[in-house]
């Protein structure tokens, strides 16, 4: 299972290094909820760091949650994962409370495919009312709804960071497949590690 690597494992992926600027960044929290529990546990103590490095930088923190109404809102979903849907309504679709959502500050955005883009889910005109021009992706599964929502950003013009140490999907080499493909064309790598320093050069 993928889930904390420091980043200096990845830096043979790199294309380009960047640090994300707290003034125009948000942090995207993917599908932290209770389906996904076994996979998410490795990565929420690097989650939640990164969560607070965030915050203490003026980064809005948007959570995402994955949900189907019905069967027949699965689309392709449900046939290529046989009917094993999230709905709501169950305890398989609520976000995991430790994940340091703050409910009267932090937005969920509600999705029923990969990315987090996806029409309906209104993403993209919430972050460009917010100044938005960035996005940190954090969450689950890495390969699937965390790599389907950066290519997503990158195409509509957002600037992507990807974390390595607060994603993790089921398998590591899909993970590192992930990591791979993505800082290649689509996203500046970073890590607890990094942000802190970025963040920190910033300050000084």
């Amino acid at each position: 299972m993928a889930s904390s690597s420091s980043s200096s494992s990845y830096t043979k992926y790199e294309i380009r290094r960047r640090d994300p600027n707290p003034s125009s960044a948000a942090l995207l929290v993917i599908d932290m909820q209770r389906y996904f529990s076994s996979i998410a546990a490795p990565i929420l103590p690097s989650l939640l760091t990164t969560v607070d490095l965030c915050r203490a930088a003026g980064i809005p923190v948007v959570y995402t949650r994955h949900r189907h109404l019905s069967p027949s809102d699965g689309g392709m979903l449900d046939e290529w994962w046989d009917g094993d849907l999230i709905f709501d309504g169950t305890p398989e679709a609520e976000l995991l409370p430790s994940i340091g959502r703050v409910p009267d500050q932090d937005h969920v955005v509600e999705k029923s495919t990969y990315s987090a883009f996806a029409r309906g889910t209104n993403l993209e005109e919430m972050l460009r009312k917010m100044g938005v021009e960035e996005v940190i992706v954090t969450g689950v599964m890495t390969n699937l709804c965390c790599e389907t929502t950066s290519r997503d950003a990158f195409v509509r013009g957002f600037r992507v960071f990807f974390s390595v140490d607060a994603t993790a999907t089921a398998d590591k080499e899909l993970h590192e497949a992930t990591i791979k493909n993505l800082a290649y064309g689509f996203a500046y790598l970073v890590d607890c590690k990094r942000l802190k320093e970025g963040f920190s050069r910033l300050k000084g």
